[in-house]
């Protein structure tokens, strides 16, 4: 029997198909000198990742192209691995009517209120993913809520 804990690589298309069932993600960015965390909604169009936010939001009514990390994660029972996708690349504001339209046909809709007019693209550069076998929980003790319960109980 091999190393339960061994971690595995999720080669580059399957990282591009993972990111193409996702729904929300973590996008990582630099704002005043440090980092922050945004979960935004967003699809997967031209093998980049899409999302829109508000005026004055994240950075992107400055208009200028900034480095970010985005981040996606999950657990699979039926094979009882977890796995994330992590994306490094620039960010870029999309001004075209048509590409907007593209991103909004692929069903690019904010879920929080308000207004979303700004469409920003992350083209990746780096796509890497990993995926491991997660060890059985210890059922009387792991917290309700666990994912991994439901594949052993």
């Amino acid at each position: 029997m091999g190393d339960m804990t061994k971690v595995g690589k999720i080669d580059f298309e399957e990282c591009y198909d993972l990111l193409g069932t996702g729904v929300v993600g973590r996008l990582a960015v630099i704002v005043d000198g440090h980092p922050e965390i945004f979960p935004v909604n967003y699809v997967l169009e031209r093998r980049s990742i899409v999302f829109r936010t508000a005026t004055g939001k994240k950075l992107w009514e400055s208009r200028k192209e900034l480095p970010a990390a985005f981040e996606i994660d999950g657990y699979d029972p039926a094979t009882e691995e977890a796995w994330s996708v992590m994306v490094r690349g620039g960010t870029s504001m999309i001004d075209d009517p048509d590409e907007q339209a593209a991103a909004d046909t692929l069903g690019l809709e904010p879920w929080q209120p308000g207004p979303k007019t700004h469409y920003v693209r992350l083209s990746p550069t780096v796509l890497t993913g990993r995926k491991f076998k997660v060890s059985a929980p210890d059922v009387w003790a792991t917290r309700l809520n666990d994912a991994r319960r439901t594949s052993f109980e």
